[in-house]
């Protein structure tokens, strides 16, 4: 979409002189289509204009569109009314036709004109009185006249052999206004009647028409307490109308923004009082709608009545006095929004120098700098937001803080930098000042040369102290909503990055909040060290189409430096290479590259997408965490577009608290690692291959983010033939837990190993542990031996110090303890321990669990040794891995809640002799 926006006198046709002249056709029958062929007579103040490409999306932008300028323009009244409008003949040209689609907004004394054009050459040309047939409302398509006809005051359609041009004119409605104005000075028998003291009732009334609050004068008044009038409806107490001529209810009045007038108030005594009332409607923070009434004594209207206003370019009241010059310089009403008030200054201040352009810089808190923040004849798309500094230019911009006249600006090139390349030739500016202090700058400028000498300085200074303190007012009001909105936009932001400890994630969730909330596009960087560089690690555009382009351009470009002065700080190295990219695309596709040929992989038109993405203004802010320079967070705007000083401040806010999240994040990745690599550590290397056996472990610990807990397994070589085996359980869960088991995995290893019986290995184990003295935790513990034989089966020694007994599965389905309890290790010294032998034929299984299996609990049931007895005895003919899995499944079916003790699951089968 291209746009823009010359508001002026009467502006030249926006079509080409070239193309034929408009066929116009009035077209006769019922069903006809009305053409308005009145010219355009009436004064045209600003005129904006778009384009929107044959895309679906292009309807929505050019709602949008109209609804900001008609916003921009004051016309809050007929929005609705042209976005409807305007999305019907849109849909018809972009989505119908398949055309471009050209809108046009003009703003008049009288209301606004908006056309919209589309370039259909296949298109019938009608003739004059031929009849077209409307169709009915309820199509999808045609409408757009339709609702012409029924909404619009004058509308009208123009042909063209390769053109079509559809406008409508909406009529701004007509409402009474005040006006502010002082009075002159009475003799006192002239002045109004009044009570020793005047009473003003303030009353509330909630969107039901119910009374919420009534103050201590409109009890004086009226009789009522608050108590008695509480939650009733107004209407049980007023009498409506009282006076003649009022032919709106008081619903109706209750729901109007303002109104003012005469009605009844039925007093507690049963007589009714003659007020005159001022109603406003507001709404509170949560957005709920309610009315404030202001009551007097009829004959005290004047403590209330606003007086009738006057026109707004009349310096003077009907009877002489002096109007308000506020309200002669901006006209009546004024607009409520600053950027109104702003743009509302300054077409008049061009208009009464009678200037080609005008504009209306703001200053920043500091006065360092002065912000665009309206401009009329000037591309105010371009410029709105750029700042300039207060002190800069050989003319010395400096001379803001006083009024300045320049009769050539090709004399001294850079004395006004906002009109540089403009064609704007001389200027004058004057100062907005409240108290001293300047609070911005307004200017008017024209084409030609000594246009402006000190006399319109003088008016121009004039009209500037008049808006001055409205404006300041109204910016105080705005930053007063953007803080609010900034406050709530922190605090979320907090949440979101104090909820993930994963850096990824912190990365995502930077991008996605400042994405399109601050900027249009942002790339992070990272730095994992002080000797390492700046590492592009995410990139995100409103448009997702976008994402790669942005990113293949920054990868080729040098990373900003990590510079850990707070604030932000200009980066013009992405504008710059996607502006060479783009013009070296352009050479190519043209033929006029006179370097060697490079390699076009995506093709001009999405070069100059990315070109047009990071062509506006980019800002660096460093991501800065415990006094170090941990990554830099880049923010982007599209061409020619920059960031409000209000927008740079949040974003500022916003990095350091995104700092300090991605440094815990990596310090959580960093410990995590390390913990992680601690745990694995603890455990087993691969299980061992064992000829005629088969084997299977299922390891759970308990606690997120534990690998490692108290319990247990191991299966080892001792010697040719022999494998060590064992799975145990040390008191307790967690790291703590975890030590003792490295303790007592490798010591077993080491032990057995050394040739020494099952018994003496437990032994030597049990008094390491109790040498341990504090740190020492108990432990049950089952370790055995293990021969495969040549004959298919296997044979065991096994040593139970207090752990659950193994449990032997037989080919008949029988299941039986294999070993005898024996006293656990680490609480005596002196154990007396001894081996037991069990052999498995084939077909056998030995199951071996810890006691997290066995005591899994759901409310006071427990499955027990019996359960998993049960379980086992199901598993008849099934794979040693098949074991385990079905008494995992059976445990954890056991109970919906998670595990809160380790389990270990050791099985070992005997499958016996393969025959060939």
């Amino acid at each position: 979409m291209t746009t823009g926006l010359i508001p002026g006198g009467q502006p030249p046709d926006p079509r080409p002189t070239s193309r034929p002249p408009h066929q116009r056709h009035e077209l006769g029958g019922q069903e006809a289509l009305h053409v308005d062929n009145r010219s355009r007579s009436s004064v045209i103040t600003a005129r904006a204009a778009a384009s929107f490409e044959p895309v679906g999306r292009s309807v929505a932008s050019a709602r949008s569109f109209v609804r900001d300028t008609l916003q921009g323009w004051g016309f809050a009244d007929i929005i609705d009314d042209a976005v409807v409008l305007t999305s019907e003949l849109v849909t018809n040209a972009v989505v119908h036709a398949g055309t471009s689609a050209d809108v046009l907004c003009l703003r008049s004394d009288e209301g606004v004109r908006i056309e919209v054009a589309d370039r259909y050459p296949e298109r019938e040309i009608p003739l004059q009185g031929q009849a077209v047939d409307m169709g009915s409302p309820d199509r999808e398509g045609g409408r757009g006249l339709q609702l012409c006809a029924a909404l619009a005051g004058h509308w009208g359609v123009e042909y063209t052999p390769t053109h079509k041009h559809v406008w409508f004119q909406l009529d701004l409605p007509g409402r009474p206004v005040g006006t502010r104005a002082a009075g002159p000075a009475l003799p006192a028998d002239l002045l109004p009647l009044a009570d020793g003291r005047v009473r003003v009732a303030v009353v509330q009334i909630d969107r039901t028409g119910a009374l919420t609050s009534w103050n201590e004068d409109a009890e004086e008044l009226f009789g009522y307490s608050v108590e008695q009038v509480l939650g009733k409806p107004l209407t049980d107490l007023a009498a409506w109308p009282h006076t003649p001529g009022t032919s709106t209810g008081i619903a109706e009045a209750l729901q109007l923004s303002r109104w003012e007038g005469t009605y009844g108030i039925r007093a507690a005594n049963g007589r009714v009082s003659s007020v005159y009332a001022s109603h406003l409607r507001v709404r509170d923070t949560g957005g709920e709608p309610s009315t404030v009434c202001l009551l007097v004594r009829d004959h005290e209207r004047a403590v209330l009545q606003s007086p009738l206003r006057v026109p707004a370019d009349s310096a003077s009241t009907s009877d002489g006095q002096s109007a308000d010059p506020f309200e002669v310089f901006i006209g009546s009403p004024a607009p409520d929004d600053l950027d109104g008030l702003l743009q509302r200054t300054v077409e008049r201040a061009r208009d009464m120098l009678d200037g080609d352009s005008a504009f209306l810089l703001l200053a920043t808190d500091d006065e360092t700098e002065l912000e665009v923040r309206a401009s009329t004849g000037l591309p105010s798309a371009r410029q709105r937001f750029a700042r300039v500094p207060v002190e800069a230019g050989p003319g010395r911009y400096g001379s803001a803080r006083m009024p300045a006249v320049h009769d050539d600006l090709t004399a001294v090139p850079g004395a006004v930098p906002l009109l540089s390349g403009t064609g704007m030739r001389s200027v004058v500016t004057v100062p907005l000042k409240v108290e001293g202090r300047l609070t911005g700058s307004l200017g008017v400028a024209a084409e030609s040369p000594g246009r402006y000498s000190n006399e319109e300085a003088l008016r121009l200074q004039f009209a500037a102290d008049r808006i001055a303190l409205a404006v300041e007012s109204a910016r105080l009001g705005e930053l007063e909503r953007l803080r609010r909105g900034s406050l709530s936009f922190l605090v979320e932001a907090s949440d979101l990055l104090a909820g993930t400890l994963d850096r990824d994630q912190t990365l995502a969730l930077m991008a996605q909040m400042t994405v399109p909330t601050l900027a249009t596009w942002c790339a992070v960087y990272t730095i994992a060290d002080q000797a390492s560089e700046p590492y592009l690690s995410y990139v995100l555009h409103e448009d997702e189409e976008l994402i790669d382009g942005i990113k293949s351009l920054l990868s080729k470009i040098s990373p900003p430096d990590p510079v850990p002065t707070p604030g932000a700080r200009i980066w013009s190295a992405p504008g710059e290479a996607a502006h060479q990219a783009a013009l070296r695309s352009s050479m190519r596709s043209l033929g006029m590259s006179g370097g060697p040929p490079h390699q076009v992989t995506s093709g001009i038109g999405p070069t100059l997408a990315t070109a047009s993405a990071v062509g506006g203004e980019t800002v660096v802010l460093p991501l800065v965490a415990r006094n170090r320079v941990i990554g830099m967070l880049t923010l982007g705007k599209p061409t020619d577009d920059h960031f409000r000083q209000e927008i740079l401040e949040l974003a500022e806010d916003l990095s350091r608290r995104a700092a300090l999240a991605l440094d815990n994040a990596r310090l959580y990745s960093e410990r995590t690692a390390i913990s992680q690599s601690l745990q694995r550590s603890l455990l087993p290397p691969e299980l061992p291959d064992i000829d005629g056996v088969e084997v299977e472990v299922i390891y759970r610990a308990a606690g997120e983010g534990n690998e490692v807990g108290g319990d247990f397994y191991d299966l080892f070589p001792i010697r040719d033939g022999a494998y060590g085996f064992a799975i145990g359980d040390v008191c307790g869960t967690g790291p703590n837990a975890a030590a003792v088991t490295g303790l007592a995995r490798h010591a077993l290893r080491l032990l057995a190993r050394e040739g020494l019986s099952g018994p003496a290995v437990l032994e030597r184990l049990n008094s390491a542990i109790l040498d341990e003295g504090a740190r020492s935790r108990f432990l049950t513990l089952l370790y055995g031996e293990l021969w495969p034989q040549e004959d298919g089966s296997a044979q065991l020694k096994v040593v139970c110090a207090g752990h659950p007994l193994p449990l032997r599965l037989r080919q008949d389905g029988t299941v039986e303890p294999a070993a005898e309890p024996q006293p656990l290790l680490g609480v005596m010294e002196d154990l007396e321990l001894y081996e037991q032998s069990v052999t498995l034929d084939p077909g056998d299984v030995l199951l071996c669990v810890t006691d997290g299996v066995t005591e899994r609990r759901e409310g006071t049931r427990m499955l027990g040794d019996d359960g998993l007895a049960d379980v086992l005895t199901t598993c008849t003919g099934l794979t040693a891995g098949a074991v385990a899995a079905r008494i995992m499944r059976a445990v954890e079916r056991f109970a919906q809640d998670a595990p809160s003790d380790d389990m270990a699951i050791l099985a070992m089968r005997v499958p016996g002799l393969h025959k060939d």
